[in-house]
């Protein structure tokens, strides 16, 4: 950054415009881009899977809460884990107050985790979060979507981003989306996993946006440097 060039105010407008013209094309790619996601084909959901939640059992049906569309967040956090993953956490620091803006859009927003419930609860208290969030404990739910791994396969076998991409946990991240028609019949719409992911993360668009970025590129791995929001040093 030391080395950036420095110009006059006529220059920089010059190079802005330059550069606005890019992000303006690049505004209407992924307008056109989204559209082709939602004419992406449905597959219909065949399991009738269960969740416990804080109002007890749950299926897929009632996790909608009365809407068309759901969306789903596949938080990292295991049945034999402490605390929830660092990524995920910076992810979920997102989602707080925004359930009242994608039910107006006819659209519920729920968290779904391979540990049990209490730990969920514990953990969300302790993080400070709103949004629902279940449980598929005992559930293929998160095996299904290609969200968790069984602990005896081998790590390169594991199919994850839709291919053997070898995740090293045997946890990952993911968000899924479903509609339910007027039959009640639902229907998985998309799946989006790894850098698909970042779209949702409103920290690092913030972060994007200057100068140095997100300065990951001398870290041991990228986001080796977030921790969850309680635990930073200052």
């Amino acid at each position: 950054m030391t080395n950036q060039q420095i110009v006059s105010q006529e220059e920089w407008l010059n190079a802005r415009k330059e550069l606005l013209a890019k992000e303006k094309e690049f505004t209407r790619l992924r307008d056109r881009l989204s559209e082709e996601r939602r004419g992406l084909p449905w597959v219909k959901v065949q399991k009738d899977y269960v969740f416990q939640s804080a109002q007890g059992k749950e299926t897929l049906s009632d996790l909608f809460q009365g809407k068309s569309q759901l969306i789903i967040y596949h938080f990292m956090f295991g049945p034999n884990w402490d605390e929830g993953c660092p990524s995920c956490s910076f992810w979920a620091d997102n989602f707080n107050g925004i359930g009242i803006h994608l039910n107006h859009r006819d659209i519920s927003l729920v968290a779904v985790s391979r540990a049990k419930l209490d730990k969920l609860e514990a953990y969300k208290e302790r993080m400070g979060w709103d949004f629902n969030w279940v449980s598929s404990f005992r559930s293929d739910f998160n095996f299904d979507y290609q969200v968790s791994f069984d602990p005896d396969e081998k790590v390169e076998s594991r199919f994850y981003n839709y291919g053997k991409n070898g995740f090293p946990s045997e946890e990952a991240p993911g968000i899924s989306v479903f509609v339910k028609n007027e039959k009640g019949e639902i229907f998985h719409t998309y799946s989006s996993y790894a850098r698909g992911l970042d779209m949702l993360n409103g920290a690092y668009n913030y972060i994007d946006l200057t100068p140095k970025g997100r300065d990951e590129d001398g870290l041991p791995y990228t986001m080796a440097w977030v921790r969850r929001h309680d635990q930073y040093d200052d």
